[in-house]
This record gives structure tokens, sequence and C-alpha cells, in this order.
């Protein structure tokens, strides 16, 4: 047990790293105006994350498993920390990038170092998910922005009234957020693990029952909160108050189209009933958090006919998403010779 929680390790790092980066994708535009402190969104983030991750994470963890078969739990241990590192660095320079990305570009590395062939279906799924969703959100955000507008000016309501509705709104939004990028992005930090360090069931008191998937996305989720109450306070504010300056009721929007866009790449629930009627279903699986919310910003932007938008700040964002999957390959190819020929570790 104890070597396959060192194994792990690499795993909790990067689970770190997501809660450290990506919470702000949920909580930033909320922090960010000054609706909600940041200590309440770390502890409702962290409670809903973990949630999410176990209930619902599974999904997406199997196709992030089918990418890259990785077969030996040094290979997995190594994967990880290469995607763990690409985000840590690019955290470090204040950038919501995706994690989504630096795990798939990790993989790929993986893929290239054992000549393994890349599973093209389930990888086009994924690289057609970095599209839509940013895409999808922001089509949301225009359309659930302009009906919110109507509703207040209908509704007439106290502006001291609606700051506060816009609050406790905010908060639960979050929630559900906060619940859905765990369902959904609990496969980066797990999805290497599942088929090289599977636990057996563990019997909590006869009450709860949780399978090996479940106990290895509980360990994934309090390593995301951990990220969130440590580190990422500064990737909130730069996704909150740098990229555009927003209102609370815009700020609302954004969380609500991105978390609605997660929720529907993660749900199997969702799926099968579509499915069942013979309507098109969303795949399952990892979409970026990062590229959804910058959309439902680019979507409110949009929307009040692009003013204020800070160029330059999106550009960052914008090349952060192009680096971190490059990054993330090279530093596993790398680190998978060195775990392989100095440390005689098994990577294949």
């Amino acid at each position: 047990m104890f070597p396959t929680l060192i194994f792990l390790s690499s795993g909790l790092f990067l689970g770190w790293s997501l809660g450290a980066n990506d919470a702000a994708n949920v909580w930033g535009t909320a922090v960010g105006t000054r609706m909600v402190r940041f200590k309440s969104a770390a502890l409702v983030c962290s409670i809903f994350v973990t949630l999410g991750a176990i209930i619902s994470g599974s999904g997406a963890a199997h196709t992030i498993g089918k990418l890259g078969a990785i077969n030996a739990i040094g290979g997995a241990f190594t994967v990880a920390l290469a995607a763990a590192l690409s985000v840590y660095w690019m955290t470090k320079l204040g950038l919501p990038v995706s994690t989504t990305q630096a795990i798939v570009g990790a993989i790929i590395g993986w893929n290239l170092y054992s000549g393994t062939q890349v599973q093209f279906d389930e990888l086009y799924k994924i690289l057609g998910s970095w599209v839509f969703s940013p895409v999808l959100t922001a089509v949301f955000a225009f359309f659930i922005f302009h009906l919110v507008k109507v509703i207040i000016r209908k509704a007439k309501i106290h502006l001291i009234r609606l700051d506060g509705l816009t609050r406790n709104s905010l908060i639960l939004v979050g929630a559900f957020g906060s619940y859905s990028l765990g369902a959904n992005n609990i496969a980066n930090v797990m999805g290497v693990f599942t088929t090289t360090a599977p636990f057996g069931e563990l019997d909590i008191g006869g009450l709860i029952t949780l399978s090996g998937a479940q106990q290895l996305f509980l360990l994934g989720g309090i390593a995301i909160s951990v990220g969130v109450f440590t580190y990422s306070k500064r990737v909130m504010y730069t996704i909150g108050s740098e990229l555009y300056k927003m209102t609370p009721v815009a700020a609302l929007v954004v969380v609500l189209s991105s978390s609605i866009v997660l929720y529907l790449f993660a749900s199997k629930g969702l799926k099968m009933f579509l499915e069942s009627y013979g309507l098109p279903s969303f795949p399952l699986v990892p979409v970026s958090s990062s590229q959804s919310i910058v959309g439902g910003v680019i979507g409110i932007g949009i929307a009040k006919k692009g003013r204020n938008i800070k160029y330059a700040i999106l550009g960052r964002i914008l090349f952060g998403w192009i680096a971190s999957p490059v990054i993330a390959a090279v530093v596993s190819f790398i680190s998978l010779f060195i775990v392989q020929n100095v440390f005689a570790q098994r990577v294949i």
C-alpha cells in the first residue's frame, strides 16, 4: 500500500495544481467582483468538488483511460507528474491554463515514448470539446445575460435586494459549478491510475461503500481542495477582474453558463436519458474548464458589444492553452526516459 501511495503522489500533486488553477474558473468572477469572500468560496468549492468527483467522476475518467492505456504504475506516476509540473509553472505565471490539455499532452508523450498507438477516436472527441465547449458557453452566456436583463427590468428589483440575491445566487451556482468541475475534471487527476493502482471496495460503517475508483477520486478531491485553499487566489483575480471588468450579475451568468457546459460533458445519467429517446448526446470527456469560463466571459463581452475586453490578457491565456499540452508532452517524454533509465522503474 505504501509504495502505491508514493506513486499516487504525482496524481495528488496534479490535483493540487488543478485546485490552485481551475477553482478560478468557477469562483474567479465571484471573488473578482468582491461579491464572495475568497475563504467562503474556497470552503464551498472544496466540499462540492469532492462530492462531484466521488459521485459522478467515472464517465470522463473512462475516456482518459482509453486515450492512453498506461499499463505500469510508474508510467502513470510520470505522466501525472509531467502534467502537474506544466500546470504549476503556468499557475506561477498567473495564467488559467487547462489541466485537461496538460494531462492529454502528457499522455501523448507516453504514447510516443512507449510506441503505443494513439486512440485517435478518443483524442478527436477531446479535441472537439476544446473547440466546442468555449463556443457553447459563450452562446449560453450571451442569451442568459439578455434573459436576466429582461427579468431584472420587468421585476423592478431594488438595487440593495438585487445585490443580496446576486450574492446568494453566486454561491449556489458556484456550488453547482464546483460539483461539475469535480465530476468532469477528476479524470485529469486520477484517470491515468484507474487501471494500474486499483483499491478494493471500502465499506465505511456499513453506510457507504466506495469502489476502488471512487477511493482514487476521493483522494484526488482532497488534493484539489488543498490546492484551492493554498494557491488559487491569484488566478481567481486574473480571470475575475483582469480579463474583463464584470458586474456581479454578469459574473453570475458566466459561472452558470460554464457550469452547465461542464455538467453536460460529465453526466452519464443525462447521456443515457437522451440516448434512450434517440436524441444526440454529449460525449463524456474532460472538457477544459478554463476554456469554458473564458468562453463565457467573451460571450458577456459580445453581449455588451465587445467593450472593456482586455485583449492582451486574452492573448496570454490563449498562449497558455497552446503551450500547456506541448510542454506537458515534452516533459512527459523526457521524464519517462529518466524514470526508466536512471531510477530503474517500469513505465511500460
